[in-house]
């Protein structure tokens, strides 16, 4: 398992990395996919419990929206205005079809298009930024390495646990080996990144948002893990070997980009 895992982690990272360094359409083309691949993901998992959100309107208005604010960041607010209430329309004339649930149904297509295109499109504006992949690498490297601290601690020396019914295999001793990793992975990679050529970052913001990342984004995780368990599913496909489908892939993204977004334009410059 840790062999498909390390195998799996790595293939993604020889697209990834590229694409973060580059950015540009190499780059949105590889966050489109993700997302609209967690946003089919989403709309399936929803499914298995005889709810029939639109799967047309969430993946298209994924699409959509973060082509529109990767391109043309003022068409996205009405964009999610028309698509709201194209869901609706769609749905009422559902329920007068005969369809009972019509307005659950309504409800997961709003959600999907909020959570994974609004939501999601900040891994583009974050990366949009000047000097945005060195950006999006802090926001992002600080949720790697305490991943895998909560990972290999949590197997080692995990037993009391985190949250029983989302996610049984979580404890509160790998998670806190993520949360002390944070800071230190924050700090570390704008050290990294200064000797590197990159902006100078002030080292104590950004070990606080390696912390605030650690500390949050578990959330993400636990997130898709209430869609799952509702579904009654383990992962949400398995596209990934070792990993799961699009959604686990990027369901803690979610919130590290959201929150180093914000968190870097209200503090940069840092230095």
């Amino acid at each position: 398992m840790l062999a498909k895992r390390t195998l799996t982690a790595l293939g993604m990272a020889l697209i990834g990395l590229p694409a973060i360094y580059f950015g540009g359409v190499f780059y949105f083309l590889v966050i489109e996919l993700l997302v609209a691949g967690a946003a089919w993901e989403y709309v399936r998992l929803f499914r298995v419990v005889n709810l029939r959100p639109s799967m047309i309107i969430t993946v298209g208005g994924v699409v959509a929206l973060l082509a529109a604010r990767m391109f043309y960041a003022p068409a996205a607010p009405p964009m999610l205005s028309g698509l709201t209430l194209l869901t609706i329309a769609v749905h009422l004339i559902a329920y007068e079809k005969g369809r009972d649930q019509a307005a659950q149904d309504a409800t997961v297509t709003l959600g999907g298009l909020v959570y994974l295109g609004w939501i999601g499109a900040y891994l583009l504006d974050l990366r949009n930024q000047s000097n945005g992949g060195w950006w999006l690498f802090l926001s992002l490297f600080p949720v790697f390495v305490a991943d895998s601290m909560a990972y290999f601690i949590g197997i080692r020396y995990g037993k009391h646990r985190l949250s029983p019914r989302l996610s049984p295999k979580k404890s509160w001793e790998g998670y806190w080996a993520g949360v002390i990793s944070g800071p230190f992975a924050g700090a570390g990679f704008a050290w990294l990144a200064a000797q590197a050529g990159g902006p100078q970052m002030n080292l104590w913001a950004a070990a606080l948002l390696g912390l605030i990342l650690a500390a949050v984004t578990p959330l993400g995780d636990l997130g898709e893990s209430l869609f799952k368990r509702q579904a009654g599913v383990k992962d949400s496909s398995n596209v990934f070997p070792g990993h799961g489908g699009f959604f686990d892939r990027i369901d803690s993204w979610l919130w590290a980009a959201v929150i180093g977004f914000y968190f870097i334009r209200f503090f940069v410059p840092i230095s």
